[in-house]
């Protein structure tokens, strides 16, 4: 057997495999065999047809093919073998010629990561400020949180809760129906179509109306796109917010109560200060990992991104069937798998480049992750699961839960790691680049 190697980027190895006549010749007379046992042949016993007689029986192609499915994996794991590959994926394989029996197989190995000098990674870090327009707005949302809603006998307006039920059609048929559809009237919102929502103001309870919308060319939902779309909507309840009034007594009434105003202002200034280091601790990580990104080499094979998109596109189809918003469903629900798959891909790109970057970064660093501190994040996991802690404990003690919970506590530790040196004028003594072969 002959076999000549070409390395090709992305982390992909080109083998041509020519395999001697000799070898090919006992592969068939294999598959014959096999194929004469199961092969009822007019005037022959079971295994008595002469190889000739079979191959026009069934046709000259049918034996090649049933050889090669036993005879392609074997040259190809001994032609991997002799050339010390080690492929991380099954191979694309392709049949160049059978005469001689030559065969291209594209191989994809393991990802070649070089961080070059990321010790001296410096990025400025942005304070974490919580403006007083947010404080006063999640006063008022926690004030429409505690609102009455009394029902109202009277046209619809701007701020009202409406239910309704909603049909929308275009002249191919129905795209979206549901009964006691239930919404609060906010310029902006989006009932299936950016537009219909204006069209409810001045609507009577009871009376059922049609009402059409012009769909823009570029809707994503390509149901709708460019098409006049007809609702038809029956309002069955028009209801109007009456707030309370904002004072000591309504922060003694908030959660488990607050002795003033004063109190439940400082509370919800602490809240939002955490939320707002959260947030921006997550886009320093953010602008660490693009500054890394662009003195670091990557590479890696195609089928790491397919990889990456399946998930990814699993846990968008998961949050689609749990969709409250029905204008986001009709957009999305229309969509081909090939449409799905395109749009994630740059997002499935940046997280396969990124979760190389992280592991490269703590194999260099030394970082890893102790039984231990799996089981104090387990635990912690499950106490904030409240009722469903036993269940949650017994998911993540299992070994797929377990080893989720390392993954995920070793890239924030290496993000700890790299904010530590991203982040101090002097920096810290870090590893240099290195090649993952």
């Amino acid at each position: 057997m002959k076999v000549t190697t070409e390395k090709i980027p992305d982390s992909q190895v080109v083998l041509e495999i020519e395999v001697e006549r000799e070898r090919v010749e006992q592969a068939l007379d294999r598959a014959y065999r096999r194929l004469a046992q199961r092969t009822k042949v007019p005037g022959f016993r079971p295994g008595k047809a002469p190889r000739a007689m079979l191959e026009r029986f069934l046709g000259a192609g049918t034996l090649l093919d049933e050889a090669l499915d036993r005879l392609l994996p074997e040259v190809y794991r001994e032609a991997v073998e002799g050339e010390d590959l080690h492929p991380i994926d099954l191979p694309a394989l392709e049949i160049l010629s059978t005469e001689p029996l030559l065969v291209k197989a594209t191989v994809p190995v393991r990802p070649t990561i070089d961080l070059g000098d990321y010790g001296s990674l410096r990025v400025p870090r942005d304070p974490a400020l919580v403006p007083d327009e947010r404080v006063r707005a999640a006063l008022e949302e926690l004030q429409r949180r505690y609102a009455v809603l009394e029902p109202v006998d009277r046209l619809v307006q701007w701020d009202d809760i409406l239910r309704a039920d909603v049909t929308a059609s275009t002249e191919e048929g129905q795209v979206f129906a549901q009964k006691d559809l239930e919404f609060q009237m906010r310029p902006g919102i989006v009932i299936s179509l950016p537009g219909l929502a204006e069209k409810l103001i001045g609507l009577q309870k009871g009376a059922e109306t049609d009402l059409d919308v012009e769909a823009a060319a570029d809707n994503p939902d390509r149901r709708v796109a460019g098409k006049t779309v007809r609702y038809r909507v029956l309002v069955r309840e028009i209801k109007q917010e009456k707030l309370p009034a904002v004072d000591d007594a309504f922060a003694r009434q908030v959660g488990e109560g607050f002795p003033s105003l004063a109190a439940l202002r400082d509370r919800i200034l602490s809240d939002l200060q955490r939320q707002a280091e959260e947030e921006a601790l997550h886009r320093y990580h953010d602008r660490i990992l693009e500054a890394l990104e662009v003195q670091a080499h990557v590479e890696f094979p195609p089928v790491l991104v397919e990889r990456e998109i399946d998930r990814l596109l699993r846990e968008q189809q998961r949050a689609l069937a749990q969709e409250r918003d029905p204008g986001r469903y009709v957009q999305e629900a229309g969509k081909t798998e090939g449409e799905w798959r395109q749009e994630l891909r740059p997002q499935a790109l940046e997280r396969v480049r990124r979760s190389l970057m992280l592991t490269q970064v703590a194999e260099v660093e030394n970082i890893e992750v102790g039984d231990g501190e799996i089981e104090e994040e387990v635990e912690r996991t499950a106490a904030a699961a409240g009722p469903q802690k036993e269940q949650v404990r017994t998911l993540f003690t299992r070994p797929e839960g377990r080893d989720a919970i390392r993954r995920s506590l070793l890239t924030r530790k290496t993000l700890a790691r790299l904010v530590e040196i991203a982040s101090q004028d002097g920096g810290l003594p870090a590893g240099g680049g290195s090649d993952a072969h």
